[in-house]
């Protein structure tokens, strides 16, 4: 079973697909796309690619060997991301070809359906209580907002006060019944995270993400020893040796690898089982697409400290261009009840509209992040 075809497809709101035929007839799927430099991580597919055109790509962990070791500069970003995909589309592949889905191929489920949660708009208080309320009778269990906007070095009180103005009204509406994670997305210095986690504390907040950037590792380890709220990082972070040294020291709670960055599911299977083992949870980074959703719930499936999936639905980078438009078999993503049912299908599990693939990447994308900067001109943390 060898590649007899490659195709990257760039398709709104701001992905990349790959699709990979083999010289038997079967077609797997991957996403491997970082967000911002689509182009880049196209061009890094389709040289990676030209490794394993000779190989049987049934042999999923050797090709994964083979092209994280066997080029001198490894890992970061975009051969990382490059690699997942790849590695989302041969696991695609081999379970099509075995009539089985992924997680059979790590001794089966452990559960039968994975809790989700889904972002809401929280520009005022009165906005983020709203849809708060919308979420949970929408059957969501859990919900994820910003904390804060653009923020400068020092502790600046008028974001806190936004933000606490926001949770209490949340509170207020829904009173405890929905959980609240609130995602820093690392734009917090030391200081201000460490008075907003304290302020935060009374709320019962499910968990805070990158309070800080996780580069500024002894900031992280200082606030996870003040504060008793979960901190949840890692969608940053690539492959296993991005998160040794966060678990051996025991500064996160809940670790977010990104299935489309960190390795694709090969390896964030294994960076599950290194995190079981420190008895952090796990709960993937999915900004993404549905081949990247599909890939994540493959791991949560077989991984048993797996605790919640973040899903792209509703979110601000998606408006018209939803993960169902790609998408046959939409029925899998029911999320009724706060959570998705256990995948069978083949492979992935998620059959993907090619028709509509093909069309959307005429037109193709170039998103770019915003760059954000403070009132002095100066660049900040997006």
């Amino acid at each position: 079973m060898k590649i007899a075809k490659i195709e990257t497809f760039r398709i709104k709101p701001r992905w990349l697909f790959l699709r990979i035929e083999t010289d038997d007839g079967y077609v797997g799927w991957g996403e491997p796309v970082v967000e911002g430099k689509a182009e880049s991580a196209e061009a890094a597919v389709k040289e990676l690619c030209s490794v394993i055109m000779d190989r049987d790509i049934g042999n999923i962990e050797d090709i994964w060997q083979t092209l994280y070791r066997g080029a001198f500069y490894r890992g970061g970003a975009v051969l990382t991301s490059a690699i997942s995909g790849i590695d989302q589309a041969l696991w695609d592949i081999k379970g099509k070809k075995y009539g089985l889905p992924v997680y059979e191929f790590f001794g089966g489920a452990v559960r039968d359906r994975m809790e989700i949660y889904s972002w809401i708009d929280s520009n005022t208080p009165e906005e983020a209580a709203a849809n708060a309320r919308k979420k949970m009778e929408a059957g969501f269990n859990n919900i994820k907002m910003f904390g804060t906007d653009k923020t400068g070095w020092i502790t600046d009180s008028r974001e806190m006060d936004k933000l606490i103005a926001k949770v209490d009204a949340i509170r207020s509406e829904v009173g405890y019944e929905l959980g609240i994670a609130i995602d820093f997305h690392g734009r917090a210095h030391k200081s201000m995270a460490k008075a907003l986690l304290r302020e935060l504390e009374k709320y019962r907040i499910l968990f805070v993400e990158e309070p800080v950037l996780i580069d500024n590792e002894e900031a992280f380890k200082e606030l996870h020893a003040s504060s008793s709220i979960p901190l949840a990082t890692g969608e940053r972070c690539y492959t296993r040796w991005g998160f040794k040294r966060m678990l051996s020291e025991g500064y996160v709670d809940i670790i977010q690898p990104d299935l489309s960055h960190a390795g694709g599911i090969s390896e964030v299977r294994k960076i599950a089982t290194m995190a079981e083992a420190y008895d952090v949870a796990l709960a993937p980074h999915c900004p993404l697409g549905p081949i990247a959703l599909a890939s994540c719930l493959q791991v949560d499936f077989t991984s048993i400290n797996a605790c919640i999936q973040e899903q792209s639905f509703g979110m601000a980078y998606n408006k018209g261009e939803e993960m169902d438009k790609y998408v046959l078999n939409t029925d899998i993503f029911d999320f009724s009840t706060g959570s998705i049912k256990l995948l069978e299908k083949p492979g992935l599990g998620v059959e993907i509209n090619e028709e509509s693939v093909r069309e959307m990447a005429k037109e193709g994308h170039q998103w770019r992040n915003v760059i954000y900067r403070l009132a002095d001109g100066s660049v900040t943390e997006w």
